[in-house]
């Protein structure tokens, strides 16, 4: 008997070529190509958990066509070669063990290629001096310089390109591909009017505009026949106000639609205007789900006959099933929600949605791609592992023992379910009657519904792990003597980290002053003067929640704005979000905290020395987290010392989910 998503996992054939579900994997950089630009071994790994998941298609992304000319990642698969087709074909039969098709994004960057990445300057649809190459200049010193404007000559050639990187992948094995035409890349920089000035057969009204998009497909399908699937990712709406419209793409996927088979729909730039559009495209967590469903949806209410795959913040099958269902799309596309949870097909097919894993919407996939590193995901530490364990399965350990885990947030429930795969015996002590750790504050906001999701996921792992054996000793604060009377064989700390709370500054510890998660989690009566203190992300989180609950609410900061903002992406999102919003509180950046009043907070001016009074009747701290090193030295030593591993905030510094995760993980595997 099939599963209830009847939608999702209904087939379609598409030319001839069989497609077991309407999953497809978004695509993905993983940064795992060769120098040179060819697939390895590491890269077909990293992309077979997902072909294993149940996915009908993967796409890896953002495939240059030409790396000589098109190059804005260091390890950029390069197309331009035979030399591409061996490798290619690893990949491509990798897929087939699965029922899945490996495929490629295929694109040009045109002007978002830096002068710097090639040796000469890049090319477009018309000369332009774009903000990448303005901040290529100032990092090199040198003056910004307009792109090159495509000859008729240049046009041809690189169509051709198009249509011969195709040609390759078809050799390979490969019998679908994605064209690259949004997000501000060359085929969009030709048909969009922010980027295409000229006035020959290539530019002015939207039909000439569509040329050049309408020549790469023709040429793809001269090159690999009618038995190949063609399918071109548009954005919708570009959003910026000089770009392509949605009125107007709707009239241009008309001239378009009988030459591609499918159109994968998205929107917004990629990295025009300082990444004002990102958003568009990559959503983060402040965002609703299926952030861009209703381009999808009305561009099927406008050509019912073409198929469209939607894509944007769509976190999960249930999602989907409704999209499909509701004929809004004719495919779903996932990239982070499946690098959450790789196997999230087979949990929905086999009607146990409640062990998918979601995803935060956290970007630290993202934040590895310009390092470069090889990208993993916060929650699914099997994703920095894929060659290692290619196969997804932990290793049985050859020797059982008892393992004591300290800690009950996402480290410690990441380590107890790791320990039990092993095969060991695994007790878990938390000291409260949680568990989350800090996961519960950080999911106290109403609008941090990933991070909501997240935590109900983690306690429903942590009932799934004792149902499988291990004890879980709430209320329980780990001491050294307790380990020491239970003589286990093996520790790891999780014990996470503590507010920082300076004991210096008098009035600290009055009944109003509280850390700004427990605030929010309803733990004390919040008034309605709100001083936060720290610009944090916590913070500003903190901020905005009570902002919206009506108080009035001050943050104090001791860094200077641009720091503060620029301390991870996370708070520059938070601060477009407050101002796009116009949420109702100030900020006074550069005021250290002095002293903490009844009735008021006093700060000074770091740089004039100035004291500033800001009336409160709630204080709320948000000043980061520290390490509680005293705890953790005096309970490394209650097993044999080889055998303690320290993951997450206790480790080194306060950290992220994805280094409690990742580290932990990594840690149990060896133990």
């Amino acid at each position: 008997m099939g599963s209830k998503y009847s939608h999702v996992f209904q087939p379609i054939r598409i030319r001839g070529i069989d497609f077991k579900n309407r999953i497809t994997l978004a695509p993905p950089s993983p940064n795992l190509a060769s120098e040179d630009g060819l697939i390895t071994h590491d890269f077909v790994d990293w992309f077979r958990m997902f072909a294993r998941g149940g996915v009908c298609t993967l796409y890896a992304g953002n495939c240059s066509i030409d790396i000589t000319e098109s190059k804005d990642e260091a390890f950029q698969l390069n197309m331009n070669q035979d030399r591409a087709i061996l490798p290619l074909s690893w990949y491509a039969d990798m897929g087939k063990q699965y029922g899945c098709h490996a495929s490629l994004e295929i694109v040009h960057n045109g002007e978002n290629t830096r002068y710097e990445a090639v040796g000469h300057l890049p090319y477009s649809s018309s000369p332009r001096i774009s903000d990448n190459e303005r901040r290529a200049a100032k990092e090199n010193n040198r003056e910004p310089m307009p792109c090159i404007e495509m000859s008729k000559e240049k046009i041809h050639e690189t169509v051709e390109k198009f249509g011969a990187a195709a040609g390759r992948m078809k050799r390979a094995g490969m019998d679908i591909v994605l064209v690259h035409g949004g997000h501000g890349n060359l085929i969009s920089q030709f048909m969009s009017p922010l980027y295409n000035k000229r006035t020959d057969e290539y530019g002015g009204s939207t039909e000439r505009r569509a040329r050049f998009a309408i020549e790469v497909c023709d040429s793809i399908r001269r090159h690999c026949g009618e038995n190949f699937v063609i399918e071109f990712r548009i954005s919708a709406d570009e959003i910026a106000p000089e770009g392509m419209h949605f009125d107007e793409t709707l009239e241009l996927i008309g001239y378009l639609k009988d030459h591609i088979d499918i159109l994968h729909v998205s929107a917004g730039l990629h990295s025009d205007f300082n990444m004002a559009y990102f958003n568009y495209w990559c959503q983060n967590y402040l965002t609703e789900h299926c952030f861009n469903v209703h381009y999808a949806r009305d561009i099927k209410k406008r050509y019912p006959d073409l198929l469209v795959n939607t894509v944007g913040s769509i976190m999960s099958l249930d999602y989907a099933e409704e999209i499909i269902a509701n004929g809004w799309a004719d495919f779903v596309s996932m990239c982070r929600p499946l690098m959450a949870d790789p196997d999230m097909p087979i949990k929905y097919a086999e009607d146990r949605p409640e062990d998918h894993r979601p995803c935060l919407r956290c970007n630290a996939c993202m934040n590895h791609l310009m390092i470069p590193k090889p990208i993993y995901c916060a929650i699914n530490p099997m994703s920095a592992m894929t060659s290692e364990l290619r196969d997804g399965v932990v290793p049985l350990a050859r020797v059982k023992k008892r393992v004591a885990v300290i800690g009950g947030g996402p480290g410690g429930i990441q380590a107890v379910q790791t320990l039990l795969d092993r095969g060991h015996d695994v007790t878990l002590y938390e000291k409260s009657g949680e568990l989350g750790g800090n996961v519960i504050g950080a999911a106290a906001p109403p609008f941090k519904i990933d991070v909501q999701a997240y935590l109900k996921w983690l306690r429903h792992t942590a009932e799934q792990c004792m149902a499988r054996g291990a004890r879980f000793l709430m209320n329980t604060e780990c001491t050294k003597e307790l380990l020491d009377r239970e003589k286990y064989d093996a520790v790891v700390i999780a014990i996470g980290a503590d507010p920082v709370v300076p004991e210096s500054i008098p009035g600290i510890h009055l009944p109003h002053v509280w850390w700004a998660p427990d605030a929010e989690r309803g733990l004390c009566l919040t008034g309605d003067k709100v001083v936060v203190v720290g610009a944090g992300q916590v913070g500003l989180e903190a901020a905005l929640d009570f902002s919206e609950q009506g108080k009035k609410v001050t943050v104090i900061e001791m860094a200077d704005q641009r720091t503060s903002m620029w301390r991870t992406r996370a708070t520059r999102e938070l601060m477009k979000k407050m101002d796009a919003d116009g949420v109702p509180f100030d900020t006074f950046y550069g005021y250290a905290l002095q002293e903490i009043r009844e009735d008021c907070v006093i700060a000074k001016n770091v740089v004039t020395g100035e004291l500033r009074v800001f009336p409160a009747d709630t204080v709320l701290l948000a000043m980061g987290l520290k390490p509680n090193f005293a705890l953790v030295d005096s309970l490394r030593h209650s097993c044999p010392e080889t055998s303690v591993a320290i993951v997450g905030d206790c480790n080194n510094k306060a950290g992220s989910i994805a280094e409690a995760v990742n580290q932990a993980f990594q840690a149990c595997i060896h133990i």
